[in-house]
């Protein structure tokens, strides 16, 4: 599995390895902006590639950017978690030149489940998205 070591890493560590090996998230030019395993954050520079038929950010991207720092999140205390429930409402249009910043908190994490929010923003603080996601913690 890429990314993964045999030997025990911290959260921080495990953060920035998951995303250094994250292929699709380099393709869509996501940065990773906060690598604290309590408070994930990435962003995205929005270009005419990330852009729809309406001239406004695809769906797709800002759900992906959203879904990159929940993985992140949800993954970095250390089991293998993998998402079995997400949500994203979009609530404002953004546009190319806009930089869009996806914050993860985590909001409750049991034995087997965890879930999380990823509030999507754009430069001027607005709320474009906001995400929630539950992920199975296999153990």
């Amino acid at each position: 599995m890429a990314g993964y070591r045999a030997f025990p890493m911290d959260e921080r560590t495990r953060v920035r390895d998951y995303f250094d090996t994250d292929g699709y998230a380099a393709t869509l030019g996501v940065r990773l902006v906060s690598d604290d395993p309590e408070n994930v954050i990435v962003d995205l520079a929005v270009t005419n590639e990330h852009l729809n038929f309406h001239g406004t950010t695809h769906g797709g991207a800002l759900f992906s950017l959203a879904d990159c720092a929940f993985s992140l999140i949800s993954n970095a205390a250390g089991p293998v978690a993998v998402a079995i429930d997400t949500h994203l409402v979009i609530s404002a249009a953004t546009k190319p030149g806009d930089t869009l910043r996806a914050e993860a908190t985590e909001v409750r994490r049991g034995r087997q489940l965890a879930t999380y929010q990823v509030r999507v923003t754009r430069d001027d603080d607005r709320l474009c998205g906001l995400f929630t996601g539950t992920v199975f913690i296999q153990s």
